[in-house]
């Protein structure tokens, strides 16, 4: 069996054919009057823009495929570090025009495996309209987390002209002021976005996710407190297995997923049932409990949670003490 490895980025730092990403380290001669002038040095700063070799940034030149995608790549510092293969991947693998050997391969290899929505007969020297660089930059961006987005929508009287697929991703750049309509509030989403244009929206993102934190993930609601696993002698030959647990309110209830049976262990798995969403509880801790009978030959051993059952759970009775109880597991007349 081929043995997995894992392969490592090793940075783009090679001469790529994008001269967004190429060219000489002094200043700019061509953006002096640009409106987007200090968002380019500053990533010229930050190394992603160099301009086209001669000391100019032509920024209203057209942004290519190849340009876009490994402007997004290296802005929001993408990479496959965490991912394993069991050989290692080619741009070719996902895309049918873009070639191993091209300087621009690795990028187009990266951002697939993040997640950017590119063709797979996506051209590299195609050039790149406002709404394609808008929808791959906001999905880059959603690669560093989760953001809290106001909850609006922003007229754009151009919206017909907007590809449905992009809409999600424009209204949140315009929103968050990564993206700006023009005084007639038009998005010109058909548009070829310019090299000024991308710079300027890739310098506000970046910043966004400077400033901004993104939403803390809630921890797993598992509903079901305290939970424990009693056993008692039904008979000579069975067990009966009893999980108890505390739950919020008597709606919930407990359930078992399914019974391991291995090296004479029997694994109990189980899960929560939800409440009936018609119904009204009072909000009261109580005891949930379910059972189950197993050969006497195996050891019950308390298994994990799994999931959550949408079937009602019926409402708690008291039993032993005010719980609630059910069973399952193989027929047993009692």
């Amino acid at each position: 069996m081929q043995k997995k490895s894992k392969w490592a980025v090793t940075g783009l730092g090679v001469v790529l054919a994008s001269t967004l990403l190429s060219g000489s380290v002094f200043a700019f001669g061509d953006i002096d009057k640009d409106a987007g002038r200090s968002q380019i040095l500053h990533l010229k700063e930050l190394g992603i823009v160099r301009g086209d070799g001669s000391g100019l940034f032509k920024p209203k030149g057209p942004v290519t495929a190849s340009t876009a995608v490994t402007l997004l790549v290296n802005g929001f510092k993408l990479n496959i570090d965490n991912l394993r293969f069991i050989k290692e991947p080619k741009a070719s693998d996902y895309f049918t025009a873009i070639k191993d050997d091209a300087p621009y391969a690795e990028a187009f290899m990266i951002a697939q495996l993040n997640g950017l929505d590119l063709p797979k007969d996506i051209q590299p020297g195609a050039s790149v309209t406002r709404e394609q660089f808008a929808h791959w930059l906001f999905q880059a961006l959603s690669t560093k987390g989760e953001y809290a987005w106001t909850d609006q929508y922003v007229i754009l009287n151009d919206e017909k002209s907007v590809n449905q697929a992009y809409m999600g991703s424009i209204q949140r750049l315009v929103i968050a002021d990564i993206a700006a309509l023009d005084a007639k509030q038009n998005f010109r989403p058909q548009d070829v976005i310019t090299r000024s244009e991308a710079a300027v929206m890739l310098d506000k993102a970046l910043s966004f996710v400077e400033k901004t934190k993104p939403i803390e993930p809630l921890p797993q609601a598992t509903w079901l407190g305290d939970v424990q696993l009693t056993t008692e002698s039904y008979s000579a030959d069975v067990k009966k297995v009893t999980l108890s647990a505390e739950v919020g309110h008597p709606g919930y209830g407990i359930e078992i997923a399914g019974i391991d049976f291995k090296d004479k262990q029997a694994t109990i798995r189980y899960r929560v049932i939800e409440p009936d969403p018609d119904m009204m509880y009072p909000q009261v801790v109580t005891t949930v409990k379910v059972s189950a009978y197993i050969d006497a030959a195996y050891t019950p051993v308390l298994g994990g949670q799994e999931g959550i059952s949408t079937s009602p759970a019926k409402p708690a009775k008291p039993a032993d003490g005010g719980g609630a109880s059910s069973s399952t597991g193989f027929p047993i007349a009692e």
